[in-house]
């Protein structure tokens, strides 16, 4: 996967904001007020859980290995190529509910009509034309992020060096100090 949805916990305000935005996003109108008045009402693929004192939005992570993929019979579940997000063919899927099964993070639901299964699509129509996912757009805090995966790795691999330099530089300060006493 070249890009993935990154959520900062402690931002999050449990607003649902980016629910509200996803089911609109994959609404037949893409209007708020409008798809408020379809039918079958338009289904989020985000879902923001209560954990403790935080809330923490939950979808799709796109594994790399992903075993809804593996388990599904009809191969409704696929990526187009190793990079893009995990998708669902809603015209292949018998609602067999296997992929619902095997997701670790329980993100795969059942659509409205129960004849086939939905989940986050890293809104693939929004993100080929250069936008960013619904969610990621409408969090009013910018708890949730669209991020590069070697970016986040090597921003995470230069605040660890950083860490591990200071250390040592308070390690090296603390034992001159000693030597001086």
């Amino acid at each position: 996967m070249g890009k993935i949805i990154m959520v900062n916990i402690e931002r999050c305000l449990a607003c649902k904001s980016c629910e509200i935005a996803c089911a609109v996003a994959h609404s037949e109108s893409r209007v708020l007020e409008e798809a408020m008045k379809e039918q079958p009402r338009p289904q989020k693929r985000v879902t923001v859980e209560a954990a403790g004192e935080f809330g923490v939005p939950l979808q799709c992570r796109h594994c790399e290995d992903a075993p809804c993929i593996t388990v599904c019979p009809t191969k409704a579940i696929h990526r187009q190529t190793p990079e893009s997000p995990v998708l669902i063919d809603q015209d292949l899927c018998i609602g067999c509910k296997f992929c619902l099964l095997v997701c670790p993070f329980g993100v795969i639901n059942v659509s409205h009509d129960g004849k086939a299964m939905i989940k986050c699509d890293l809104c693939i129509e929004r993100t080929k034309s250069g936008q960013e996912p619904a969610c990621v757009e409408a969090c009013p805090t910018k708890a949730l992020q669209l991020v590069d995966e070697k970016e986040l790795a090597a921003g995470k691999r230069q605040v660890v060096a950083q860490e591990l330099a200071l250390s040592i530089q308070k390690d090296s300060k603390k034992d001159k100090t000693q030597e001086n006493s």
